[in-house]
């Protein structure tokens, strides 16, 4: 992900548990990629990954949300749509390659007004 690092200012204003989350999100969406022959209950999802469960619904909207997911509830599975996730690891691929070479506050200063936020 990144170079180990982080501005001060970033890790003061950060939430508790936004670093991890960031991992954490990483960590089920390979693990429903993995099992994608199969469906998963938010809890079990936890526990195999040795999540909070309260995190991991969490997570699941958020990637349901960006069209990552599918949702049957109770249960969670990844996209059926190949281009969207593979759209969605390039996206993230650049974004960690683009950190790790200008630093995220160096990104700050070359967005345009004219740029799109990306989520």
């Amino acid at each position: 992900m990144s170079s180990g690092t982080i501005d001060i200012d970033e890790f003061e204003n950060a939430d508790a548990d936004e670093f991890e989350e960031r991992n954490d999100t990483e960590r089920i969406v390979l693990f429903l990629d993995e099992h994608d022959d199969r469906a998963w209950k938010a809890a079990t999802i936890a526990e195999r990954l040795d999540l909070d469960t309260d995190a991991v619904n969490a997570i699941l909207s958020r990637l349901k949300g960006r069209g990552l997911l599918r949702h049957k509830r109770p249960y969670w599975a990844i996209t059926d749509d190949e281009e969207r996730l593979q759209s969605a690891y390039r996206l993230h691929r650049h974004h960690e390659a683009a950190d790790e070479q200008y630093g995220e506050e160096r990104l700050e200063e070359l967005q345009t007004d004219g740029m799109e936020q990306v989520q």
